[in-house]
């Protein structure tokens, strides 16, 4: 099944290697100077090459949400209500305990279904909120002229500060789960083809890239 076309397995690489820079980056402007320790690079290259990412990460994201609402694309992300909470719990189930068990997956890759319930709730929440939520404080902390001088007692800055750390944590938390479950496939390396060639080959696949 053709599930990846181009600019999404373009967005999706481009997406990977900002994050890592963006991780690696944050992580250094975090400890590098503390006793004159270094953390993979130099703060001030940490800060500028952090900058850049997120700006570059910022238009892909903007292209990311543009390519779903314009391409058939967006409709994996749409979530009904009728019985999703039941089939939420079921691919609760099957991670943890049947797929250990030999058991078929509850909701197999579809042309119509690219996520199962789990993974449509987690992308959902990953790129409708968090990743919004870390470019706007980000956004905050690169202008602070534009952050609210404080509120109920606290610095505004350190409240986007607290933001922006968050959101990246929970981000990278996120991409580490997700390189995990991508290698749950019928071979570790199945899923990760499809980035490259497009296609789900089969549907007992476990799991899959978004």
């Amino acid at each position: 099944m053709y599930l990846y076309p181009k600019w999404i397995r373009a967005w999706h690489v481009l997406n990977a290697i900002l994050f890592i820079i963006l991780i690696v980056t944050g992580l250094s402007m975090q400890y590098t100077g503390k006793k004159d320790y270094v953390l993979v690079v130099g703060f001030e290259t940490a800060v500028r090459w952090h900058n850049i990412s997120a700006i570059i990460l910022t238009i892909n994201y903007i292209i990311f949400v543009l390519g779903n609402f314009i391409t058939k694309n967006g409709r994996y992300y749409t979530i009904k209500r009728d019985s999703f909470l039941s089939d939420l719990i079921k691919q609760m189930r099957y991670y943890a305990w049947g797929m250990f068990h030999g058991e078929k997956h509850p909701f197999p890759v579809t042309m119509e279904r690219k996520f199962n319930p789990l993974q449509k709730i987690s992308y959902v929440i990953v790129m409708y909120l968090a990743v919004p939520l870390v470019i706007i404080s980000g956004v905050g902390l690169l202008f602070p002229e534009i952050v609210a001088k404080g509120f109920l007692g606290v610095s505004g800055m350190i409240l986007t500060d607290l933001l922006h750390i968050t959101m990246g944590f929970v981000l990278s938390v996120f991409i580490v789960i997700h390189v995990y479950t991508c290698t749950l496939g019928k071979k570790p390396t199945s899923l990760f083809r499809g980035m490259i060639t497009g296609y789900h080959a089969t549907e007992d696949h476990y799991d899959l890239e978004d």
